[in-house]
């Protein structure tokens, strides 16, 4: 019994495949995936975000203490000008304890943090504080300076804070004297620089 003979299958033209379809669908056949395979597809899954967020969280608070700590090492940076050392107008309502309390707020303290001996708030506006540079009472400044101070021409409602216990900022106790008195400064071409003393 004899079968028919099969009709052999008529090589594909390369040639002609790549005259009509193009060289860019044209692929090698190690690199062509069995019939049936799914592709991968290349990106972002949602696992993958939520693997970050923790970092992410990390970063942020990392951030956020760098911040911090900046602050900190500039806050005597911040704590130069006269408005923010004595300057508590109109006056901050604290019922005990008021010199304890805006010590640590002001961060009021000796270069070598230790605590302040004397301390003063003025509670009154700023331009009045500032107009004591345009007053016509002069006066010697302290620790035998050959520059003149300003005085005030009228007193002004202050809160004097007297150390009573510690040595070392911020375990500092302060005494409170509220009382009415003129203040001498030093002045630049701005206004007050510092407040040298006051006087009852």
């Amino acid at each position: 019994m004899s079968f028919p003979r099969t009709q052999a299958l008529p090589t594909p033209n390369w040639l002609e495949i790549v005259r009509h379809k193009g060289l860019s669908q044209i692929h090698d056949h190690k690199n062509m995936l069995p019939l049936g395979a799914p592709a991968k597809r290349k990106g972002v899954r949602a696992k993958d975000v939520k693997d970050l967020i923790p970092l992410m969280i990390l970063m942020v608070i990392i951030f956020l203490l760098l911040l911090f700590w900046e602050h900190e090492l500039n806050g005597d940076a911040v704590a130069v000008t006269l408005e923010h050392l004595h300057v508590d107008y109109p006056q901050s309502d604290v019922p005990i304890r008021y010199c304890n309390h805006m010590i640590i707020q002001r961060v009021i303290k000796e270069p070598n943090n230790s605590c302040k001996k004397e301390h003063i708030f003025i509670h009154e506006r700023p331009r009045y504080i500032n107009s004591v540079c345009n007053s016509l009472k002069r006066v010697a400044c302290q620790n035998h300076s050959a520059l003149l101070c300003f005085q005030s021409e009228t007193k002004f409602k202050m809160t004097v804070c007297k150390l009573t216990e510690g040595t070392r900022y911020p375990a500092c106790g302060y005494h409170i004297s509220p009382t009415e008195g003129f203040i001498v400064v030093t002045c630049d071409d701005i206004g007050p620089v510092n407040i040298q003393r006051y006087l009852e």
